[in-house]
Order: C-alpha cells, then structure tokens, then sequence
C-alpha cells in the first residue's frame, strides 16, 4: 500500500447531504488549526492528497471528503450540477459547524471552489484553484464522453485516457507505482459518478461570473496541461479581481509532480497576512 492508498477506515466519517446522499469526509490536523477543505479531481477520491496531508496539517486542521459517485460516498443516478457539488461542501460546513474554510480545488474541484466563491462567500477565506476552468465546452464533446464511461467495461480504457492527460511520458513509459495508484483511483469509481460529473462540466460555463469572487486567490496551471491549458489558468487569473498566477511545469496533477513547489506555494498563499 502507498502513501496514496493509507486512509484508515477508521479515519473516515459520513454525513448525509439534504438530497440522501451519504457523503464520506476525513479531517486531519490539529482543531485550534484554521480550516482547510480540499476538493479533488474527477475520477479520484480524497486519497489523492495523501501525499500532501503530512505537511498540511502541520498547518491547518485539513477537510477532505470524496465527491458523491466518488470513493466512499454514495453514487445517485442522473446528471450533477456544480450547484449541487458547491451545496455539498457548504452542508458538509454545516454539518461539522465550520463557520469558514480555506478552499484548495484541483481540476474539477476547483470549479467547485469558483462556485464557493461566487455563491458562498462568506464561507470561504482564500481560494486555490489548481489545474481548472471557467468553461471546457463546447457541450458536445461531453455528451460523448458520457455515453462512453456508461457503457459496459468502458472504465480500463477511460483509466489509460486519464493517466494519459494527468501524468508526463516519462512517467508512463516507466512501472510507475504513482500512476498505477491513480489508475486504481479511476477503476474504483463507479461510472455514473464519472458519468454524473461530466454532466456538470457540461452544463458549466463561468467565465462571466468568476468576476464576482473577491477572495485572496492563487491560481496554479501545469504548463504541459493539455486538459485545463494554462490559458484557462490564465483567464481565471485575469478575471478574478484579487488573484495571483502560478505555472508550474507539469501536466495536470501538479501537486503529484511537484508536490514541493506545489506545496510550498499553497502554505505562503494561505498564511499571507
């Protein structure tokens, strides 16, 4: 077992969101920490900052929890929303009587973490966005990718095109432990939570709206990043009014490629006065 796979069964606890969806969360760190809440990428689950966790809750008490259809928690029926996705985070707040948070969002989490900024503000401090977008349209191209995840034994090749947009050549070519727990990662999520997901980033376009959050925010893109491109990084960056760029030179899981820059950029970030 890797570093990657450690979450201890006992470390990990459910809520239920006001729909009946049973969400799985783990919170690391000491409690007189402020609070860091952590949102994943598609296809993963909280294990995925099991390499950072070490580090970050020597700073802060650390959230983390897997989106529904992800890892532990419940998969439902039907296409997502990012309106949904966002309620999540604040109920699971709620639910735990965190009045405010720290936001880190890598991928699809981070568009979770824009909405948080645009609907909930009052309960975010300040915001990373790594690795994301305002918009991955046009609508089309997703409707495929949908039907595909839900047809039968679909989830091995999807895992190959994932490692393929996350991870660098080099370190496919080789038997690289990493990946094969990513790998693992996207093969344990079930395909309607995949499917679910897509949906929403279907349905999202926020490229107007991202002017609403006022929150102090890094933005952190992979300059080799051929899913969210460093221009959407970018854009994100030049539309927020309060916000900072920080490139990184990996593809899309920068806080797996260069988890020392990465981390080192994140802890400055959110301990600046």
């Amino acid at each position: 077992m890797t570093g990657y796979e450690a979450i201890a069964a006992n470390g990990v606890d459910f809520f239920t969101t006001g729909d009946g969806v049973r969400i799985a969360y783990r919170i690391d760190g000491s409690a007189e920490n402020p609070v860091l809440a952590l949102a994943n990428s598609i296809a993963t689950s909280m294990s995925m900052w099991d390499g950072q966790i070490e580090e970050l809750s020597r700073h802060f008490r650390v959230l983390r929890y897997d989106y529904r259809g992800h890892g532990a928690s419940d998969t439902p029926e039907g296409p997502y929303s990012f309106d949904r996705l966002g309620r999540d985070v604040i109920e699971l707040l709620d639910f735990l009587k965190i009045e405010r948070a720290h936001f880190l969002g890598l991928s699809l989490g981070g568009v979770v973490g824009q909405w948080l900024g645009i609907h909930a503000p009052e309960r975010i401090g300040r915001l990373v966005l790594s690795n994301t977008s305002s918009y991955l349209g046009p609508a089309d191209q997703w409707e495929g990718l949908i039907a595909s995840v839900l047809q039968p034994n679909s989830l091995p090749e999807i895992a190959d095109r994932f490692m393929k947009n996350w991870f660098p050549s080099n370190m496919l070519e080789s038997e690289n432990e990493l990946v094969e727990t990513f790998r693992r990662m996207v093969l344990a999520t079930r395909p309607q939570g995949i499917a679910g997901s897509w949906a929403a980033i279907r349905d999202m376009d926020m490229r107007r709206t991202a002017a609403l959050i006022g929150h102090p925010t890094l933005v952190i893109a992979g300059q080799y990043d051929t899913v969210t491109l460093p221009g959407h990084g970018e854009l994100i960056a030049r539309t927020l009014p309060n916000a900072k760029l920080l490139v990184l030179p990996a593809v899309h899981l920068t806080n797996v490629e260069y988890p020392a820059e990465f981390l080192g950029a994140v802890i400055e970030f959110l301990q600046a006065e």
